[in-house]
């Protein structure tokens, strides 16, 4: 679970970090990442309806939470990340951390 604090919450937040932040794509997710200096690393997620059903959806979101969770007790350098899974997060599940390490290996760099 990740902290209150290390969450966007607001819509304002993610639309922010969406439109002016740095878009790194990958088969099947897309990182979109704004620098923040001098502040934690927070992240949020966008699960729309084309990636599956209720069930499928919340079970997508629990595995990218927990992967980016992973990701923030690392260390982070003041990035607001929104997460946005694709259909394919949903039907290769296990691609999903080695794409989500690549991603965030790009937006750090």
């Amino acid at each position: 679970m990740l902290p209150a604090s290390a969450r966007l919450r607001s819509s304002d937040d993610f639309r922010t970090t969406v439109r002016r932040g740095r878009r790194i794509g990958r088969p099947t997710l897309v990182l979109h990442v704004v620098s923040r200096p001098d502040a934690i690393t927070r992240a949020g997620f966008v699960v729309s309806k084309a990636v599956g059903g209720a069930v499928v959806r919340n079970r997508v979101k629990r595995r990218l939470r927990h992967l980016v969770a992973a990701r923030l007790a690392a260390g982070g350098n003041g990035l607001d990340v929104v997460v946005r899974a694709l259909p394919a997060a949903a039907t290769t599940p296990d691609r999903v951390p080695v794409d989500l390490a690549s991603a965030w290996q790009a937006a750090v760099a």
